[in-house]
């Protein structure tokens, strides 16, 4: 059964963003992006009944037992004086913040979930999920998912210093950007990934919109005339989100 939100009235929206992957290339343009991030934030407040952070919200996310990455804070603030607004928030964790552990629920009262799920808005059904590891092929890092989805392996990683962690996971990610960023504006068409998802599924069973991110690519395709595969992109330049009321669901671009 798809979630439904009792709260979320007629006159409220639901907003949907992904991939701001807060952290890189380095702080300073980080926080430029951090600043425009919550600018966005700011100027839906009002009308937000509900907002999803769809996965790589951050490029690197850890927590110890007693430390959290100590960057990003406005950002965090800004989801805090939301939720004391009452404004509901859920978080996916994609493939670079995976391990997310209860500090976001805890703290600010913000679900975490790690796997699509289906959501009814205003009568329309929606699978959302950050989109890594489905659809056809990329074995080897469903595999690498595998692994890092594994207690044990984040348990070992736990032990690490914070300050060697980080390091090497910054550092991971850095070169895993430099091999595929010639393929992020690439558009593939019919064999886009989470297009050949979408369909798989919607032979199935019928939503009407199919929401992910992880692409680093905006895009809106129909699926067969009955559905619609939607992909929110990045915010390193596009900075896309989807803006859903009773009447329309609408792909926008924040210009702020």
């Amino acid at each position: 059964m798809p979630i439904k939100f009792q709260n979320l009235t007629t006159d409220k929206k639901v907003y949907l963003a992904s991939d701001f992957h807060l952290g890189v290339p380095d702080m300073e343009t980080s926080l430029l992006r951090e600043r425009k991030i919550i600018r966005w934030l700011d100027s839906i407040a009002e009308n937000a009944g509900l907002i999803i952070l769809v996965g790589d919200i951050f490029d690197f996310w850890f927590e110890y037992k007693h430390v959290v990455p100590k960057s990003h804070i406005r950002f965090l603030g800004k989801l805090a004086e939301l939720r004391d607004r009452n404004v509901d928030i859920i978080f996916f964790a994609g493939n670079h913040d995976i391990w997310m552990f209860d500090y976001f629920t805890q703290e600010l009262d913000i679900p975490i979930y790690r796997y699509a799920q289906e959501f009814e808005f205003f009568g329309k059904r929606y699978l959302v999920g950050h989109g890594d590891g489905l659809g056809p092929g990329d074995t080897k890092y469903k595999i690498i998912k595998r692994v890092f989805s594994n207690p044990i392996a984040q348990w070992f990683f736990g032990w690490i210093h914070p300050n060697f962690g980080f390091w090497a996971a910054n550092k991971w990610s850095a070169n895993s950007k430099k091999k595929s960023i010639d393929n992020e504006n690439l558009f593939l068409g019919a064999k886009e990934i989470l297009y050949q998802y979408s369909t798989a599924i919607e032979s199935n069973k019928h939503h009407d919109y199919y929401v992910f991110g992880h692409r680093h690519l905006p895009l809106e395709m129909d699926i067969n005339g009955t559905a619609k595969y939607i992909n929110l992109g990045e915010w390193f330049s596009q900075c896309h989100y989807l803006e859903i009321d009773k009447n329309e669901t609408t792909l926008l671009r924040f210009e702020g």
